[in-house]
């Protein structure tokens, strides 16, 4: 990159030739789809005075006195721009990364941090959450402008502790450069984003950049020591010179002795730093028992000397909107949860965790989206056939596809499932046939506000639907 570039002498940066105001910088970048440098015409006439491409791109004629700045990774580059332009960010910044897990490990981690009074958010997949700040967008991990901005604003009011969910888009993107993470930490790997990543190993090398070159050397690393990238990841934070906290059933520093499922939590003995701690976890499924050890392992990085508080607090916390939510309203023997499992790793997840607190029939309502990995949709149908009592497969942002078709591919690996077109009406349908006993999951959207189709998008909330279903089956 250019030397001697002053960032501050800039009135704003962008990535979207259409924000640009006069004095901004706009970063043009080659994409899958589209080549931002074809948009750069665009960004001086809206009063760019100086442009980051790729080395080797060349401005328009006419463009005298516009600054250009060029380099190999002009993503990564940009990355850093912004973090010396916005400044500020909180004292502690800790990252979580993996297939599932990261948004309830990073809601997990400000909880405990404010339950020693510390002045905390959270970063991901539902924004940003604390202080009072309730904020959305649309991606686990923001572009580089909206992070350091949002990082700034925190640091603004005062908060001192971020906790960030890094997706594997961002990591491969270099948006999370700049940032100064202090510890970070890896759930588990399995399929999903392969319409983005060639193959599962670039998405394992794209999660592991975390540790491998975005936190500086001798942080540190918290691993899930129960999956098979355990091995390699520690190799990785070795090499880096991180320390290392192992968790999990086989964890070294934070291990689960013994487990027993409550009708709505579990009993735990754990090990932390070789002392017992019996606690009860207010949340079903033992992948939860692992994202409340992740989440311990990252605040312990801090100070190890908080463990027996940080542990004790593990007691009351309260589970992430849409991720095994309970829905309100039902009867006592009946219950409904809302979750995000929209991957055939996070579904096998979810039923398994809700079997042991199922007296009767265990139904699983879902559906897969369209414009996505299509190798999936049978993988997911074969699961739930195999793991739920009633499988009833409906719409699930269908985008550009034809949803009969999505459900078809599904179907042809759940044997003896239901086929509902119209989530709302499935919806409707699956609470009105449940008995004594029953557990219903309602899978694959989880928090989110709308139903995608090709055209538009329809406001719609699964935990929404089941609530008013109830209502008017009570009535």
């Amino acid at each position: 990159m250019n030397a001697g570039i002053d960032i501050k002498s800039f009135k704003g940066l962008t990535l979207d030739s259409r924000g640009v105001k006069d004095g901004y910088l706009f970063a043009a970048f080659p994409g899958s789809k589209t080549d931002g440098r074809k948009f750069i015409d665009d960004a001086l006439r809206n009063g760019a005075t100086a442009v980051l491409a790729q080395t080797g791109t060349k401005l328009p004629k006419g463009a005298e006195g516009v600054t250009l700045i060029t380099d190999d990774n002009p993503r990564r580059a940009f990355s850093l721009l912004a973090a010396e332009f916005y400044g500020a960010q909180p004292a502690t910044i800790v990252a979580v990364t993996g297939t599932n897990g990261k948004t309830s490990t990073a809601h997990f981690v400000k909880q405990l941090w404010k339950s020693q009074v510390l002045k905390a958010a959270s970063m991901g997949t539902l924004g940003v959450r604390g202080a009072g700040m309730v904020r959305s967008w649309s991606m686990t991990t923001p572009d580089p402008v909206s992070l350091h901005a949002e990082m700034a604003d925190l640091a603004a009011v005062k908060i001192t502790h971020l906790a960030l969910e890094a997706s594997s888009h961002g990591l491969h993107q270099y948006r999370l450069d700049g940032v100064k993470i202090s510890a970070a930490a890896f759930t588990n790997l399995t399929r999903d984003h392969l319409d983005y990543h060639a193959d599962m190993d670039e998405y394992f090398e794209s999660k592991s950049r975390l540790f491998s070159e975005v936190m500086p050397r001798g942080s540190t690393a918290v691993l899930n020591a129960d999956v098979p990238e355990f091995a390699a990841l520690e190799k990785i934070c070795k090499k880096a010179g991180h320390k290392i906290i192992s968790y999990g059933l086989k964890g070294t520093d934070l291990k689960i002795v013994k487990s027993e499922a409550l009708p709505r939590g579990q009993n735990l003995l754990l090990e932390i730093f070789g002392k017992k701690h019996d606690i009860v976890l207010p949340l079903v499924g033992g992948f939860q028992v692992m994202n409340a050890l992740c989440a311990l392992g990252l605040v312990l990085a801090e100070d190890r000397k908080q463990a027996d508080a940080y542990t004790a607090a593990l007691e009351n916390l309260e589970g992430v909107p849409g991720r095994l939510q309970l829905v309100d309203g039902v009867y006592d023997d009946i219950a409904v949860y809302v979750d995000y499992a929209h991957t055939p790793d996070a579904l096998e997840t979810v039923l398994k965790a809700l079997r042991p607190h199922t007296k009767n029939k265990l139904v699983c309502l879902f559906g897969c989206g369209g414009d996505r990995d299509p190798g999936k949709r049978p993988m997911m149908g074969a699961i739930a056939a195999r793991l739920a009592d009633r499988v009833i497969v409906t719409d699930d942002n269908p985008r550009t596809e034809n949803p009969a078709a999505i459900r078809a591919s599904i179907l042809e690996a759940a044997t003896g499932a239901q086929d509902t077109p119209g989530r709302r009406e499935a919806i409707r349908a699956a609470i009105a046939s449940l008995k004594s006993g029953d557990v219903l999951v309602i899978a694959g959207k989880g928090h989110e506000q709308g139903q995608i189709f090709a055209d538009r998008t329809e406001p719609f909330d699964d935990t929404t639907e089941a609530e008013n279903a109830i209502k008017d089956l009570k009535k």
